[in-house]
């Protein structure tokens, strides 16, 4: 996926989860809306680099959007839209499952919503939820950065898409490069990782792909080994 019109700037504060205050490189400031409402504690800190995407509508209280910031020598996609983009560029091309006759998103199933619903040739049919990652520690990607009760009732659903005879799966995609591997971060949310390891023990399937990241562009590259 491509950003069209993006400059760099330097972060000054977030005063909520929507909004930043940033100084372009010609000094003036700019509030900008961030496209995570995620902590991103480690991430948004005084003077980050970060990247903004402008948003080409005049009718917007912002003009840029917040996508990605410079952690040290890792550049980290921060667009919380954008693993569900690149999953679909990267599946409709063959990536995820070969012989896909139908991806479709936002799906209902029972009670539930799914981020895809896929058919393929051979009459497999499935569900898979998507989660961005945008956490690391010393080259080991982590999810989640803060509790997530909803991340938790997803993979009690996917393991219900299971039992009743669908396959299931759940894709972290990892918004940065270079990852030795992912693990939940069950220092954060321990009944995360629990309902993390179920799922898997029940035959949903959990992959990891970690994205090249430049400051215009975000791609799904390559397997990123999970420990569990």
């Amino acid at each position: 996926m491509h950003y069209p019109h993006v400059c760099r700037a330097r972060f000054v504060a977030r005063p909520n989860r929507f909004v930043a205050r940033v100084a372009l490189p010609d000094g003036t400031e700019q509030v900008v809306h961030v496209k995570n409402t995620g902590r991103c504690r480690e991430l948004l800190v005084p003077g980050a680099p970060v990247y903004l995407a402008e948003s080409g509508n005049p009718l917007r209280k912002t003009r840029y959007d917040l996508i990605a910031v410079e952690k040290g020598p890792l550049l980290v996609n921060l667009d919380s839209q954008a693993p569900n983009r690149v999953f679909a560029e990267w599946a409709q091309a063959g990536g995820f499952r070969p012989g896909l006759t139908l991806l479709r998103p936002e799906t209902r199933w029972g009670n539930s919503r799914f981020d895809f619903y896929w058919e393929d040739a051979d009459g497999a049919k499935g569900f898979v939820e998507v989660k961005g990652v945008t956490l690391e520690e010393g080259g080991h990607a982590r999810f989640p950065d803060a509790p997530t009760q909803r991340g938790v009732k997803h993979l009690e659903e996917l393991l219900r898409c299971r039992r009743q005879g669908y396959e299931a799966a759940v894709c972290f995609v990892v918004q940065m490069s270079g990852m030795a591997d992912f693990a939940p971060n069950d220092a954060t949310h321990p009944a995360f990782g629990e309902a993390l390891r179920r799922a898997a023990a029940g035959g949903v399937a959990i992959l990891a792909r970690e994205c090249a990241v430049t400051p215009d562009t975000l791609t799904l590259t390559r397997p990123v080994a999970v420990r569990l």
